[in-house]
């Protein structure tokens, strides 16, 4: 008889499905060809190692000056300013989920698409048309003086300079590669106020080529007056981090396009103003939340270094914030009878918004009371603009461009000159005289009347090419997910009712 040798079993290799998610990256990795040995791994992990280096060499090579030409603490003073600022960039540029969250969640459902689309969307022009045009725009080479910078189309990465910077002992030397991607962001911030004043009925074809408009020469021209020496920094004018440059710029930008499009379907009925509640005020309260934290990148990274300060800085922007959250909280319990969580939403951007221009030159207790105003003005602010027959749904001009109003008004009447705690006051209030306070309104209708007229020739001339900027009522009725993007934010829910 013969006997069939058996050979033994063999072990069943298992699936992807089937293991841990710490299993998975091995495994997959062991199932590519050339990565089954410990070897193969060895040599993957040498990669990231060889970047690095590759990195490092291509920065060091088109400098003069190197990062080894400079002394201990020359290094470490370049290299804590530059990775404060990437660190601040990415906190502003998460701000872009905040506003999309916001915006989301306090519009109808079927809209909710197109609105993260929208701000998904803006972030990627605003780059695109700053690193073309925008950026040399605002920060290149005076043609005008003080009224209009250019210096060629994209801009110049070379490090040789802030490497020079930083062997001469100087601080806030910062690598211009950096400090494009910081400005970059917060011209992406102006473009995407403007999404929650034309939420729910605006094309996104026009939208998308407004944005563009924005970013790359109606922000970046007004923004030089200011931050690049321009004529208004000249006149003493003072925005720290944008409360009128950014904020009211978007904000007076997005009234403009509300107002050309006017309302939506249903708000207005008899002259009267109507709810149109928000679909998920989760979304909408997590949205408000990110934007706090991204606001420390926005106002504490306006600093350009990582000194002394920078916590100063956070500090007003926290007490603004909750100046703001508490005395919107407080009015809209007043007149509604209950506490409205959308008011203490914008209550906290409007205290956010209210301190930015200042949060350099404000105490700790002018930056709660500049806050708490500011949640009093955008509670009140809502009801003007719905008794004015203007349909803002998210309440967008009430926080960016009336507290941007507010945040550089303010400093002229109880600012004070500069970050320490001796600092002489600037304030009409506390003995500076009204000057500062003539030039901060001065400051802050300027920016208006530019973005007022530049973003009316604008939306007009989109809606002429176009056929208009607003969708069809079929559409509005319908929704912008269906109409504009062809699905649904929420299809199973959807289907099931």
């Amino acid at each position: 008889m013969t006997i069939a040798l058996q050979s033994p079993p063999r072990r069943r290799t298992a699936r992807l499905q089937e293991v841990s998610l710490l299993e998975g990256p091995m495994l997959l990795l062991k199932s590519i060809r050339g990565f089954r040995s410990n070897q193969g791994l060895i040599w993957l992990a040498t990669v990231p190692l060889a970047l690095l280096g590759l990195g490092v060499f291509s920065f060091a090579a088109r400098a003069e000056v190197g990062l080894s030409d400079l002394t201990g603490p020359q290094a470490a003073t370049f290299l804590a300013d530059n990775l404060w600022l990437f660190i601040a960039t990415i906190l502003v540029i998460f701000m872009n989920a905040g506003f999309a969250m916001v915006e989301a969640g306090m519009c109808r459902s079927k809209n909710a698409v197109n609105i993260l689309a929208k701000n998904l969307f803006v972030f990627a022009l605003a780059v695109t048309a700053y690193w073309f045009i925008g950026y040399s725009l605002m920060y290149g080479d005076s043609i005008a003086g003080g009224w209009l910078y250019f210096n060629g189309l994209f801009f110049d990465p070379d490090p040789s300079g802030a490497l020079e910077c930083a062997a001469a002992g100087d601080t806030g030397c910062l690598v211009p590669a950096v400090d494009f991607l910081f400005q970059a962001a917060f011209a992406g911030t102006a473009a995407t106020i403007v999404s929650g004043l034309v939420a729910e009925r605006v094309k996104f074809g026009e939208f998308i080529v407004f944005s563009l408009i924005l970013t790359a020469f109606i922000y970046p021209i007004s923004g030089s007056w200011q931050w690049n020496g321009g004529w208004l920094s000249e006149l003493g004018f003072i925005d720290f981090a944008g409360s009128s440059i950014v904020h009211s710029v978007g904000g007076w930008a997005g009234l403009i396009g509300a107002m050309l499009l006017g309302p939506r379907i249903g708000k207005f009925v008899d002259g009267k103003a109507q709810a149109m509640p928000g679909h998920n005020m989760a979304l909408a309260t997590l949205g408000a939340l990110i934007l706090w934290i991204g606001w420390y990148g926005f106002n504490p990274g306006s600093e350009l270094a990582m000194d002394q300060y920078v916590a100063f800085v956070a500090v007003t922007t926290t007490l603004a914030a909750a100046g703001g959250a508490i005395a919107a909280t407080v009015i809209s319990t007043l007149t509604s009878g209950k506490p409205d969580l959308t008011m203490i939403i914008n209550g906290i951007l409007a205290g956010l918004v209210s301190i930015t221009a200042g949060c350099g030159n404000m105490t700790l207790t002018g930056s709660w009371l500049a806050g708490f105003v500011g949640g009093v003005i955008v509670v009140f602010a809502v009801s003007v603009l719905d008794s004015l027959g203007i349909d803002d749904p998210v309440g967008a001009f009430s926080v960016h461009g009336v507290c941007g109003i507010w945040g550089t008004v303010v400093i002229g009447l109880w600012g004070v000159d500069g970050m320490d705690p001796s600092a002489a006051g600037i304030g009409l209030l506390n003995g500076g005289g009204i000057s500062t306070l003539l030039v901060q309104a001065l400051g802050a209708g300027a920016y208006a009347i530019w973005t007022i007229v530049t973003c009316w020739i604008a939306w007009s001339i989109i809606g002429s090419f176009f056929g208009g900027i607003r969708v069809s009522e079929e559409e509005e009725t319908l929704g912008l997910d269906i109409g504009e993007h062809g699905m649904e934010a929420y299809p199973d829910f959807a289907s099931s009712n």
